[in-house]
């Protein structure tokens, strides 16, 4: 669990926007960044991104939805959501337990994911429910 990201405080509410300011979510963060990530999967090596997790109840999409598109791959049990307009991917309901969302650490508004250091990355080639 992660609190503070640098200089920066992660409150409770945090917002999060696509690039293009298009897509706005609205997350609820109780305990602060919870198990940062990055994923060795074909798409999340592809993509980048350092992920954290909420439950579903704790993401709403403000505003932006029908900007939003959905990519499903393999199994199509993950559902990731990206910006139509500018491409950037912002979250997604996740394989591994779809009562959570994951979402881009770097589209909080304010937090630079490249200060949280040293971040661990999930084995998602060999991923548990592909056995």
């Amino acid at each position: 669990m992660i609190r503070k990201v640098g200089n920066t405080e992660i409150r409770y509410q945090h917002r999060a926007t696509c690039h293009c300011g298009a897509v706005e979510l609205a997350l609820t963060l109780p305990d602060g960044i919870v198990d940062p990530r990055r994923c060795n999967c074909s798409l999340c090596r592809r993509k980048g991104a350092i992920v954290g997790s909420v439950s579903l109840e704790n993401l709403r999409v403000v505003s932006g939805e029908a900007q939003l598109r959905l990519y499903q791959f393999n199994t199509r049990t993950a559902r990731h959501y990206f910006c139509s307009i500018c491409g950037i991917y912002t979250h997604h309901q996740r394989r591994s337990n779809p009562e959570q969302y994951g979402y881009n650490i770097g589209c909080l508004e304010g937090v630079d994911p490249f200060e949280l250091g040293e971040v661990p990355t999930s084995d998602g080639v060999h991923h548990p429910a592909d056995h």
